[in-house]
């Protein structure tokens, strides 16, 4: 029985005979469950669901407590819309962890109880699979993203909550040596993170500490705090604030009160908290 110590080794070694003029072996029955996997992920993606903010999940439970308050919290009118590209890149993300699956099937290894659903402490959850008899999440990330996972700095930048995610699955399943195959959307590599013991938090504990939190009448202190930009004595979101849909409403005190200000550098959008001298580039003053 092959192990998770050499998925990553195994799959490339399995698609290296391409290199060599051979062909890989897709049987009809491969084939057809590939495209059965496929069908799912198109329609998961285009069935409209109830938002994270409306109910406690597995996936959810390891996000910052601030950005989590105000997913359950907030008046949609609060929300930033989502950008129509984004579901685009989810749709790609979906499709693309199905070819994972598939190259895994490929190389030999036993994948089990795909989708399977879950609960802890009367939270619910859908786990990818099962790889080996250990529980992994597939991830698709960029080359950013995929050296956390590579260089198991995950635990030191969890902004998603990754860590917890994968803690209640494997609470749920009883079992505690997964991980993450993450596929790097732009080179194509492989890795498969395995994190310590010491570095995933206690799910139970976990649920318990953001259940607490969301019955508070008030948002929780600040996920992150704003840093420096530069020598330029103005303050500016830190990464882990600019994605969040909330950081408006979140950092509503900012510049005396007026808001965030935002400006367009040629390496996308930056987000000032305070402004001591403005920046020679475009301010964006509607989003």
């Amino acid at each position: 029985m092959k192990k998770l110590d050499t998925l990553v080794e195994d799959i490339y070694d399995k698609l290296s005979v391409l290199d060599k003029g051979e062909a890989l072996d897709l049987s009809e029955e491969v084939l057809e469950d590939f495209g059965n996997s496929m069908k799912e992920a198109l329609r998961h993606w285009a069935t409209p669901r109830p938002r994270d903010t409306e109910t406690l999940r597995m996936s959810n439970i390891g996000k910052p407590t601030r950005q989590l308050w105000y997913d359950m919290k907030a008046d949609n009118t609060d929300r930033q819309p989502m950008e129509p590209h984004l579901f685009i890149r989810f749709l790609y993300g979906h499709l693309l962890e199905e070819v994972v699956l598939l190259l895994v099937k490929l190389a030999g290894h036993d994948v089990t109880d795909e989708q399977k659903q879950v609960k802890v402490s009367n939270v619910y959850g859908h786990m990818d699979c099962k790889i080996d008899g250990e529980v992994v999440d597939i991830k698709t990330a960029s080359s950013f993203a995929f050296r956390k996972f590579q260089n198991d700095t995950l635990k030191d930048d969890d902004p998603f909550g990754y860590l917890a995610q994968l803690s209640g699955y494997e609470e749920a399943e009883k079992t505690k040596a997964g991980g993450f195959l993450v596929l790097n959307k732009e080179s194509g590599e492989l890795t498969m993170h395995r994190p310590s013991f010491f570095d995933k938090p206690n799910a139970k504990n976990k649920i318990r500490e953001v259940k607490k939190a969301l019955k508070l009448d008030k948002p929780p202190a600040l996920c992150y705090t704003p840093i420096p930009e530069g020598k330029s004595g103005n303050m500016k979101l830190p990464k882990g604030c600019t994605y969040c849909r909330h950081k408006n409403i979140c950092h509503s005190d900012a510049n005396d009160g007026k808001g965030l200000r935002v400006f367009k550098y040629s390496k996308g959008l930056t987000y000032l908290t305070k402004v001591e001298k403005k920046p020679n580039v475009l301010e964006i003053t509607r989003l």
